[in-house]
């Protein structure tokens, strides 16, 4: 039997950075994840120990850090591009490398009605992210958004599914509709692109699309989403989702002689319904490595 060594990569994971730009008293902040990941020319590490062609995590880690002072962190996007030409421009044997970031937002506190310099409290509008792969000149961007929790409290129906002898569910004309959503956006470009407004109107297309559509399944929800990003904004070429449909089932107060007209709920944990999908333009070009590693989807 003849045994071969495939493909891998190795890096840093989750390099917890915070970066503090101070403009008198007034202070900006950046607080990112960052996850390193090259690829090339290691066979002799994993096969004889040989470490000659192994850039240490450790420096990639203190590259993260040095080139947040240096260069400041600005969009994401920008960011794990800059890291991952870096490393691909400076190591003749690293012919690739990933670059995966999440953002944690923070809004300034405010104080009798002003915004405060430079006190902050956690956002909670979901976590941007970013994975920029770079092989040799190439680039590719995926962006995206996770656990953007959102629910409206009608306008969503769930009927005329098939039933056979083990279907218990109700058909539902009203009902409540939650999801935390997934979604991740490869653009058709990696330069030329204002990443900060394309996400801030990506982000808003997806909350508005959600409000808007009468959903008569969470799959109809999703697949309008994904439409009315690739209509907004031209630079995005396609678009993943994953969207479990968080239940909310009427609570029966018939024991207790109270009625429940769609007013009190129990919000179910597990198990539930997971909705995945991807919305792609005709004319979008190839997606090469761009999705390579990028887990939790169909």
């Amino acid at each position: 039997m003849a045994v071969t060594f495939g493909d891998n990569q190795y890096g840093k994971a989750e390099v917890r950075l915070v970066r503090v730009t101070r403009s008198g008293d007034r202070h900006e902040l950046k607080d990112v994840s960052v996850s390193t990941a090259l690829r090339g020319d290691f066979v002799a590490a994993h096969l004889h120990g040989d470490n000659s062609h192994v850039v240490a995590t450790d420096t990639q880690k203190n590259t993260v850090f040095a080139f947040a002072q240096q260069f400041g962190v600005g969009a994401i996007e920008d960011f794990a591009l800059r890291l991952g030409r870096h490393f691909v421009d400076s190591f003749e044997w690293v012919t690739g490398a990933k670059v995966t970031i999440e953002e944690y937002d923070w809004d300034r506190i405010d104080v009798d009605g002003v915004p405060h310099e430079h006190a902050f409290s956690r956002a909670d509008a979901g976590t941007r992210t970013t994975v920029a792969t770079i092989e040799g000149s190439d680039a590719w961007v995926v962006s995206g958004v996770s656990n953007l929790v959102v629910l409206k409290t009608t306008g969503s129906e769930f009927a005329g599914f098939p039933r056979d002898r083990y279907t218990t569910l109700p058909e539902d004309r009203d009902r409540i509709l939650a999801t935390a959503i997934t979604a991740r956006w490869r653009y058709a470009q990696a330069d030329g692109i204002d990443w900060d407004a394309s996400f801030a109107d990506v982000h808003r297309t997806l909350l508005a699309s959600f409000a808007r559509k009468h959903s008569l399944a969470l799959q109809q929800s999703l697949y309008s989403m994904g439409e009315q990003v690739l209509l907004a904004r031209p630079e995005v070429a396609e678009i993943k989702m994953s969207m479990p449909n968080k239940h909310h089932f009427l609570v029966d107060l018939a024991p207790f002689d109270l009625p429940n007209d769609r007013e009190v709920y129990y919000a179910a944990d597990r198990p539930y319904g997971l909705i995945e999908g991807t919305i792609t333009r005709d004319d979008a070009p190839a997606p090469g490595p761009a999705w390579q590693s990028i887990p939790g989807f169909c």
